[in-house]
């Protein structure tokens, strides 16, 4: 395998929610910016983001969100009490995700690209998905050291910055071997989540310049998830962005767009990923929808 290009930097959420389930109600109580990934981490880290909120006392959100099939590295306010920090290395997460948001909060954190993960691990990038994990005791980074160096600065970007030094110390740290093979591996993802015509994971394969089998082990090790489950998963993500704002669209034809077999299968694929049909979603994002 060989590397593709630079990856590009994020889009504004404005530009691409995609992952952030009904994101105009999202965008009612909390502000998300995201940050592009400085050297030696671009193409391993897809971005870095920075979530705020603040709700009324008594007042709760809770947030659901389709994961991107990457790991996220956060350090921010716990769930059960705002006030206090933690932080955590999320693994793939295959199931929806569920926040609930309350009183003042934040939360800053890498979002690495499918295969980046394994780069800064020395055991199979598999043994965190779905899992919530410890710096310590994964990627060898003490939490309180980590959440003192992230919160002294006063300003996002320099706290951004302050992440982005920690995981780069780490990067530094590990076998080269180890960090060009995730560099393949995330820039084979970068591949299959922009080319709508790659609909099975021989295809991938092929377009990777090595086997399904061995373009499967890989994924295990640096990314976590099969090649598979991250094709359907950005498809996913594509489905629901179409009707962001509640967008009347043909089914059908999105269907076959992404690469689908037929309408029924999206429509089974989309139930499952978020609990209710893509015609059902999309009419909850329209203005003046039911909250």
């Amino acid at each position: 395998m060989t590397r593709s290009g630079p990856a590009r930097d994020p889009l504004p959420v404005e530009r691409d929610s995609r992952g952030i389930v009904s994101p105009s109600r999202f965008a009612e109580v909390a502000g998300l910016h995201k940050f592009p990934a400085p050297e030696p981490l671009t193409g391993l880290v897809r971005q870095f983001w920075v979530l705020r909120w603040a709700l009324p006392s008594g007042v709760e959100h809770t947030q659901d969100v389709l994961s991107h099939p990457g790991a996220n590295l956060s350090i921010g306010s716990t769930e059960a009490d705002p006030d206090a920090v933690e932080a955590r290395l999320y693994g793939v997460t295959r199931d929806l995700f569920r926040r609930v948001l309350r009183r003042r909060g934040w939360t800053i954190a890498a979002t690495t690209w499918p295969g980046g993960l394994g780069a800064f691990l020395t055991f199979p990038a598999q043994d965190c998905t779905d899992r919530v994990l410890r710096p310590e005791d994964t990627l060898g980074l003490e939490g309180p050291a980590l959440i003192d160096a992230v919160t002294a600065p006063h300003d996002d970007t320099a706290r951004v910055a302050a992440l982005a030094d920690a995981l780069t110390s780490v990067l530094h740290r590990a076998p080269a071997g180890r960090v060009e093979a995730a560099h393949e591996v995330a820039a084979v993802a970068r591949i299959a989540e922009t080319d709508r015509g790659l609909r099975r994971v021989e295809q991938l394969a092929d377009a990777a310049g090595v086997g399904t089998r061995t373009l499967q082990r890989l994924f295990r090790e640096y990314a976590g998830v099969s090649p598979t489950w991250m094709l359907r998963r950005y498809r996913l993500l594509d489905a629901a962005e179409r009707v962001r704002g509640g967008e009347v669209v043909n089914w059908a034809d999105v269907a076959g767009e992404l690469g689908f077999s037929d309408q029924a299968h999206l429509v089974r694929e989309f139930h499952a990923a978020i609990g209710e049909t893509p015609e059902a979603y999309a009419r909850q994002q329209r203005p003046g929808a039911g909250r």
